[in-house]
């Protein structure tokens, strides 16, 4: 199936790993996965894919960069140098500079206010996701396997709101709830809502940056917790049911995070 992404969607997840090998092993048997990888050129790029579906990507982090092994989320532009333009004019900053893939789209990596990394996607034979899942007032469908949430965790949340509105043109966000204790806006206020921003002033150490994060559908959450400490991960939040699904906050065995979603129990 082919997705079309408006501007500022989540349109595809890419692995950066010290070790490509391993991870492959462990995302294939955690989520049923099957892996391709490119040859020299591509600098042996990984697709991954669920049945026919791409739902992935992956590169080697050689150490070269200095960028820490991670989920990066990229978000769909028509066009990715007057969204770096806009990252710079509104309080971020150029990570990467848009760089053409051949003729596979144009890539870039930003930093939004709070320090968060996040891809810019300009399609070009690639649009993005093969399959995503959908969650909508707590039940999550088409999931397993696939990518399904994406959200920002941020101690500046006035600030990042405001930076994606301008820089990917947002324009029909929904305040969940903005109390005090929990304040959250969903990207998109119809559904597919696709993700959210949290106000995470709360729970991030004093000067922490913010970061995005992946959540990737399964049919059981306690069974793939099991499965993923027995494949060397870790579990940094227990599964617990919430009015958003069956929900758990995992490290895969390179440390990097992720979540696991699902239907409650």
């Amino acid at each position: 199936m082919t997705y079309t992404f408006k501007p500022g969607d989540p349109c595809w997840v890419e692995l950066f790993t010290s070790d490509p090998e391993r991870s492959i092993a462990f995302y294939s048997e955690l989520l049923g996965w099957t892996a391709e990888q490119a040859g020299p050129e591509f600098g042996g790029y990984i697709t991954f894919r669920h049945g026919e579906n791409s739902v992935a990507g992956g590169m080697h982090n050689d150490g070269s960069s200095g960028g820490p092994d991670q989920w990066t989320i990229y978000l769909a532009s028509a066009d990715a140098e007057a969204t770096a333009a806009a990252a710079t004019a509104n309080g971020g900053q150029v990570m990467l500079a848009p760089m053409r893939v051949g003729d596979v789209g144009t890539m870039a990596i930003l930093g939004d206010p709070s320090g968060a990394g996040v891809g810019v996607w300009q399609p070009g034979v690639h649009p993005g996701f093969g399959a995503i899942g959908n969650v909508a007032g707590g039940t999550w469908t088409d999931h397993v396997g696939n990518p399904s949430w994406f959200e920002l965790h941020t101690p500046a949340y006035d600030e990042a709101l405001k930076f994606y509105r301008e820089v990917f043109g947002w324009q029909d966000p929904f305040t969940v709830s903005d109390i005090p204790e929990f304040r959250y806006t969903t990207i998109h206020s119809e559904s597919p809502m696709l993700g959210g921003v949290m106000d995470s002033t709360a729970f991030l150490p004093a000067g922490a940056p913010g970061g995005w994060r992946v959540y990737f559908g399964v049919e059981d959450v306690d069974a793939s917790v099991k499965t993923l400490v027995s494949l060397g991960g870790s579990v940094e939040r227990e599964p617990e049911d919430t009015p958003y699904g069956r929900l758990a906050a995992v490290v895969d065995p390179g440390g990097v995070r992720f979540s696991l979603g699902g239907n409650n129990s």
